[in-house]
């Protein structure tokens, strides 16, 4: 006797494994599955820019670190005693323009580098619920407290999210043609644009990568992963949320990547995965005597595994 809907996953062409290099970037989800993978260690750069809602803002991070672009005074404001960007989460604003300005520089570069050498792009898109900045007539990431008279407010239409995709694929493909596209829609609901707009939001995520994947040249290159799915169908439990019945909680959250790791990490990856685990654990411990015999004797222990751990692996860091 089945008590829930269950979705029937198939093993990923191209898997993760540890050699594989992994550019994570969109929503609160996205900092989810990128805080797991590392966690485990895998060779990754996850959200330069901070949490990234939409389509549009990851599309303009992307597209400016290809054309190795920088960013001035012209392009930050100051609020509330901090400098802001508009194309970025308000993670990196600062009291300090030179160190903003820095961070955001410091992130287009990490992330132009990350481009050309990974194996695998993730993208969680959040919503295609966008702000247009009045002034200057542009779609912002982030509204930094702005006033929203300041704004206008507009639901992208399925066309316009393929299109942002689309230019996000070509700039990422531009400079490296061999890379692997994950595309998932973030779980997290957005409440705040109303019940009936996030369902219109999130269908029109679904639809323009599905239309992507169906009917472009894209194909070969470009995946879904059902996190969405999982958390509406396999999740359908407000136990399965955090208090604010909007964020799924840390049982979900493991549930969700249980399965990206069955469809996703390669079977090959994952004794060392259990080992990065027992140290990562290992590493949380704390003792009740620190001067103890036996905690001097784990410690040492401990600092094997890692040795042994970073002779096969030299880019981990403990």
């Amino acid at each position: 006797m089945k008590f829930r809907s269950e979705i029937n996953f198939t093993k990923a062409q191209n898997q993760i494994d540890y050699q594989s290099q992994l550019l994570i970037l969109g929503s609160c989800f996205a900092k989810n599955i990128g805080n797991k993978l590392a966690y485990f260690k895998f060779q990754s750069l996850h959200n330069p820019f901070g949490i990234l809602f939409h389509p549009v803002a990851i599309e303009k991070l992307i597209s400016k670190a290809v054309k190795k672009e920088s960013y001035t005074e012209e392009d930050i404001f100051f609020l509330n005693e901090r400098w802001h960007c508009f194309d970025a989460h308000s993670d990196l604003s600062n009291p300090s323009k030179e160190i903003l300005l820095h961070e955001l520089n410091i992130g287009l570069e990490n992330t132009y580098e990350q481009i050309t050498k990974s194996t695998h792009v993730l993208i969680t898109l959040g919503t295609a619920w966008v702000y247009c900045n009045k002034k200057t007539n542009s779609v912002v990431a982030n509204c930094h407290k702005v006033p929203q008279k300041e704004f206008t407010k507009e639901l992208l239409s399925v066309a316009a999210v393929q299109k942002s995709i689309e230019n996000t694929i070509q700039s990422i493909q531009s400079v490296n043609k061999d890379v692997k596209f994950i595309f998932t829609v973030s779980p997290v609901r957005h409440l705040k644009d109303g019940f009936v707009e996030n369902q219109r939001s999130k269908s029109h995520l679904i639809s323009a990568i599905h239309q992507i994947m169906e009917t472009s040249h894209f194909v070969p290159r470009t995946s879904y992963f059902e996190s969405y799915e999982l958390m509406m169908d396999e999740l359908r439990d407000y136990r399965f949320y955090e208090a604010d019945m909007i964020h799924p909680n840390e049982q979900a959250i493991d549930y969700i990547w249980e399965k990206f790791v069955e469809v996703w990490i390669s079977p090959e990856a994952h004794p060392t995965m259990q080992k990065v685990d027992t140290i990562q654990k290992g590493l949380q411990h704390r003792p009740f005597n620190p001067e103890s015999e036996q905690h001097q004797a784990f410690l040492k222990s401990l600092e094997k595994k890692i040795t042994y751990l970073q002779k096969e692996h030299s880019f981990m860091e403990f």
